[in-house]
């Protein structure tokens, strides 16, 4: 029998896993084609919920004795007006970065353009705006606990900065413009996955291969019989090396063909700057269209609104901290491109120019030979299972929380997914749970790291009983799969980035915090929560954390305790560069949003070549188009934010020289300070301003020298 058009789509409504609106996302039932009849159907609802709401206050309103707003009348059923739509849309976004597909991507740009038009119309609502004024004035209000009042405050600043206070053509301008922001931002994400797909470098002959350590050769061998090749061997060929971060940097810090280093550094320099996926002028779109947003809600620049949400008071404030930086590194810097130089120029008697792509090769020689430090050497102590056993007895230590693995009860979205629960170690109850999807796979996943919200804690009431949604995060790598039948062997700096994530899930999933608005990161001022992740990097070079981790694959053996003090010893190894360079990207970044105009004097890359002049030692190469695949800025949330990494890790230097003053051997004292760090900075997310729980935690205000200190530039 075949079935209609109208009841095939009821069909599709009726059973649409997007629907459910609550609970752990159902991955396995979950399809490309449930999109756009899942938002359709959800939109509907949501805006006969939002017009309710607004018709229960004009009701209100029309009394004689009007009622004055409450918690429970008010924002309450405003709740469950975004949860709703966060858990519907938060599944559809968290598969764009980890299992994207032409059809996925399809169903996401067509439903796109109505999410943005609900959420305007949700966050530009005048009767909405002015309850909520109401009610921060009354005394219900100020009777509210600071969690409530943050989440109120924080509600009327961003309608404000949403154009509550638009109207006529102005508020429609003001609509396109985030209509067309939300494409451009989905079109250059697209875009640079898609360029680094594109690319790769098939290598057949051993002196292609020369100076390429195993693990490498395996994964290469692993990504050309991905790509259809037979015969493959790890030891023989062929081999496909990519743009895919554990091919690239791996290849550029040891291929010994200087040629080959500079092919696939032009490749990822110039991702996303041509042909159909061209990206700069997409970007030159986007930062017109923040400058018009910017202007249109009474700014002088989008920098200048970006932070109004955040810690840092002015764009000057920014770039005072961007300067002092900057002065502290440049000259550290310069020595070491120097050192570099006359160190390339003594071991290959045919050198002359340093380029970019001679730098990472030879920085690698320099730290082996200087350190007897081998990043290569290093992986086999790091498998993937044994950095988790020593960062969960990290966690432990500091935390007081057991985390254990809970596979199976959870639906995943690769085999590869993992799913861990988090206990209270004293109560034994359980409080968390999270994903992990560790590996890379850039055929459907986007480059990076980062941690994102499955389900929020909130307290819920349901059938008049009172309960404790507990939160989920996502932690998404992008470090070296297991190939040849080992384990995922990891570098270094793959470990540090798995710890970085795990902070920003930990703020997640240990807040005390019961309203969804302020618990875990929610409503932490951008500039403030990598403070988190920036801590939990420091304890990657603790001895205890270090040898809890770093066991051989296969015999079991522990590190070396002279590789240890390698380890240590090379920990500022170049610093300065590493710095600069970071600088370089929040200036830049700053710049862009505070001084481009469409019409103006400078294009974009005369503001990045000003900004250059002063923050790198060897200027970009005239076809450096790395501008086109800084998704931070331009497709994701950190425009005219970069700084935020710099501006936190103040802060977490800070805390975590806390634990150094009280001697890191001190195991009670650190377990002290760790419950009081979990008590402040991971619990109370954003109860309260950032500045208060650092103050809560650390008894005073953060001063940079421990962050100056840690990064070797001070003793």
């Amino acid at each position: 029998m075949s079935v209609s058009a109208p009841e095939k789509l009821s069909s599709a409504v009726s059973s649409n896993p997007l629907l459910i609106g609550k609970g752990l996302p159902p991955f396995n039932d979950i399809e490309p084609q449930h999109v756009v009849p899942g938002i359709e159907q959800l939109l509907t609802s949501l805006r006969a919920s939002l017009a309710a709401i607004e018709a229960d206050i004009a009701a209100n309103l029309a009394k004689s004795s009007p009622a004055t707003p409450t918690w429970e009348t008010l924002v309450e059923p405003l709740n469950v007006i975004t949860e709703k739509l966060g858990w519907s849309w938060g599944i559809i976004g968290h598969l764009m970065g980890v299992k994207n597909s032409p059809e996925l991507r399809t169903a996401y740009e067509s439903v796109q353009p109505a999410l943005v038009q609900f959420s305007n119309q949700l966050s530009q609502s005048r009767p909405i705006y002015d309850a909520l004024k109401q009610l921060r004035a009354s005394a219900a209000g100020k009777s509210l606990a600071p969690a409530q009042q943050r989440i109120i405050e924080s509600a009327l600043r961003d309608a404000e900065l949403s154009g509550v206070g638009l109207s006529g053509e102005r508020k429609e301008k003001f609509n396109q413009i985030q209509q067309s922001l939300a494409e451009l931002s989905t079109q250059f994400s697209n875009h640079v996955l898609d360029a680094t797909k594109a690319f790769s470098l098939t290598l057949s002959q051993k002196e292609e291969i020369a100076g390429l350590p195993s693990s490498l050769l395996s994964l290469a061998a692993q990504a050309a019989r991905d790509a259809g090749e037979e015969g493959v061997i790890a030891q023989s060929g062929p081999w496909r090396i990519t743009l895919d971060m554990p091919s690239y940097i791996p290849f550029l810090r040891h291929s010994q063909r200087r040629d080959l280093r500079e092919q696939l550094y032009r490749a990822f320099i110039t991702r996303a700057s041509a042909g159909d996926l061209d990206n700069a002028p997409l970007i030159e779109q986007i930062l017109d269209l923040r400058q018009q947003q910017a202007e249109l809600l009474g700014f002088s620049n989008y920098a200048e609104l970006s932070l109004a949400r955040k810690m840092a008071p002015s764009v000057s404030a920014v770039e005072d901290l961007m300067e002092e930086l900057r002065s502290a590194s440049y000259s550290a810097a310069r020595q070491e491109l120097e050192a570099i130089k006359t160190f390339a120029q003594a071991h290959a008697a045919d050198f002359t120019e340093l380029k970019q792509w001679d730098v990472p090769f030879w920085m690698e020689r320099m730290r082996e030979e200087q350190f007897d430090l081998n990043d290569e050497a290093l992986r086999p102590y790091f498998s993937l299972p044994n950095v988790l056993q020593g960062l969960f007895g990290l966690a432990e230590r500091l935390f007081n929380i057991t985390i254990s693995a809970d596979d199976g009860s959870a639906p995943v979205w690769h085999p590869d997914v993992r799913y861990f629960q988090v206990s209270d170690s004293t109560t034994q109850e359980t409080i968390a749970h999270f994903y992990l999807d560790p590996y890379s796979r850039p055929a459907e996943k986007r480059g990076g790291a980062w941690m994102d919200e499955c389900i929020v804690r909130a307290k819920v009431t349901e059938n008049n009983q009172s309960q404790v949604r507990l939160p989920v995060a996502y932690l998404v790598c992008n470090q070296s799969p297991p190939v040849d039948g080992k384990p995922s062997l990891m570098t270094f700096r793959e470990v540090e980035t798995l710890f970085h994530e795990f902070g920003h899930g930990l703020q997640h999933m240990l807040t005390s915090v019961d309203y969804a608005g302020a618990a875990g990161i929610n409503n932490v001022e951008w500039d403030a929560v990598e403070l988190p992740s920036q801590f939990m990097e420091n304890w990657c070079y603790e001895r205890e954390t270090l040898f809890g981790m770093a066991q051989h694959y296969e015999t079991g053996e522990p590190l070396p305790e002279a590789d240890y003090q390698k380890l240590l010893a090379a920990r500022h190894f170049m610093t300065g560069n590493a710095i600069l360079r970071q600088v370089n990207f929040g200036w830049v970044d700053m710049a862009l949003h505070a001084d481009y105009r469409k019409d103006g004097d400078e294009s974009v890359w005369q503001v990045r070549d000003r900004i250059a002049k002063k923050t790198t030692i060897m200027p970009p190469l005239s076809e450096d188009a790395a501008l086109c695949s800084f998704g931070h800025i331009f497709a994701g949330g950190y425009a005219a934010g970069y700084y935020s990494y710099f501006w936190a890790e103040v802060l977490s230097a800070d805390a975590f020289s806390a634990f150094e003053e009280a001697g890191l051997e001190n195991k009670a004292k650190v377990a002290t300070i760790g419950r009081k760090f979990r008590d402040t900075v991971l619990s109370l997310g954003g109860s309260r301003h950032p500045m208060e729980v650092f103050k809560s935690f650390r008894g005073r205000e953060p001063s940079t020298q421990a962050l100056l200190r840690h990064r070797g530039l001070v003793s």
